[in-house]
């Protein structure tokens, strides 16, 4: 320990303690950053190996959401997000929504269910026709035209349903 003098020219037998404190901070602040980058890092290597990791944990998180509310089809859904309703507003499944709406679509199951988190509500079930009614429609426009449009159109109806 070092002598000091106080203000007066007189010699103190008192050690000045804020270098050790300041000491201890940066210490403390070292150890901080220290362990927020090997955190970052870890979730990045994560994000690394699996890019579509955060995407999927949203979707789990959202159906134990919804699946609290209603009772859900056991498939994982496809998952949109309303981002602008005002260009939704014409389709009757979207007259209620909102910007932050979550789309659930489920595709064996043939539903769509509208959800909104700020409210924990679901605003919109409707159910889905994919693929089959486009097939229809083009067969039955097909059968006006000649027979041979119509057996062509036919055949390519049924293939794509055993595809599917």
């Amino acid at each position: 320990m070092k002598d000091m003098k106080d203000t007066k020219g007189q010699v103190s037998a008192t050690p000045r303690r804020g270098g050790k404190f300041v000491k201890f901070l940066m210490i403390i602040i070292f150890l901080g950053a220290l362990g927020s980058a090997g955190y970052f890092y870890s979730q990045f290597a994560k994000l690394k190996k699996n890019p579509n990791a955060i995407a999927q944990e949203e979707v789990k998180t959202l159906v134990a959401q919804v699946g609290k509310i209603f009772v859900l089809p056991k498939e994982d859904p496809s998952v949109a997000t309303v981002l602008k309703k005002e260009e939704l507003k014409d389709q009757p499944f979207f007259k209620n929504a909102e910007n932050g709406d979550k789309v659930l679509i489920y595709t064996t199951a043939k539903k769509a269910i509208l959800y909104r988190p700020s409210t924990n509500m679901v605003v919109e079930v409707m159910p889905l026709s994919i693929g089959n009614e486009a097939d229809t429609k083009k067969a039955t426009t097909s059968s006006t035209n000649t027979s041979s449009n119509t057996s062509s159109t036919s055949s390519d109806s049924s293939s794509n349903n055993g595809s599917n």
